[in-house]
């Protein structure tokens, strides 16, 4: 048997060989370190290929808009936003979408170290600005959100634009936080 100097077992003469190593690994895409589904182990025939390379997250911070490119496979450039403060939301139930300021992270399923920092990741839950989303609804259905009814002012329309606003009122159906 071969004597291992550096104590990695007996297959580190064989990793060795193959290119791989315990102290220069880095971020890999590839499954062969996975099992299979019967649950055997999968064995290495290769080295590591560039198109298995990954790369670190870009853990996205919330403050001003900072965004980096990195090359990618043949010459194309993807863009990491490194800080940002604004995004593109969705109003699901009224399909309406808007770019608005996105004020904080106040949750994450995942780990409370990304509501802390302020990371912005899928599936975190963030503040927005709603300015975008009440003055649609005030123009489409003539409704002023977020206010108290008595404090309301009708504001000057023509007849064709408050005939539509008619038309529209039996659909107006907000939630009353909204």
């Amino acid at each position: 048997q071969l004597a291992c100097p550096l104590d990695l077992g007996c297959h580190s003469v064989i990793f060795r060989r193959l290119g791989f190593s315990r102290f220069n690994m880095g971020i890999s895409r590839d499954s062969f370190h996975k099992r299979r589904a019967s649950g055997g182990k999968k064995s290495i025939f290769r080295k590591a290929r560039k198109h298995e390379m990954g790369r670190q997250p870009a853990m996205t911070k919330l403050g001003e808009k900072k965004v980096s490119e990195v090359r990618v496979r043949g010459g194309n450039i993807k863009f990491r936003a490194l800080r940002l403060d604004a995004g593109n939301f969705a109003w699901g139930s009224e399909s309406v979408t808007r770019k608005t300021r996105i004020l904080d992270v106040v949750y994450n399923a995942s780990n409370n170290e990304l509501v802390r920092t302020k990371t912005i990741v899928k599936g975190a839950i963030v503040v927005i600005d709603g300015t975008p989303f009440r003055q649609w609804a005030e123009q489409h259905y003539g409704i002023t959100l977020g206010k108290k009814k008595e404090a309301v002012e009708e504001p000057k329309i023509g007849q064709a634009r408050a005939a539509k606003i008619a038309e529209r009122a039996p659909l107006a159906k907000f939630d009353e936080a909204v």
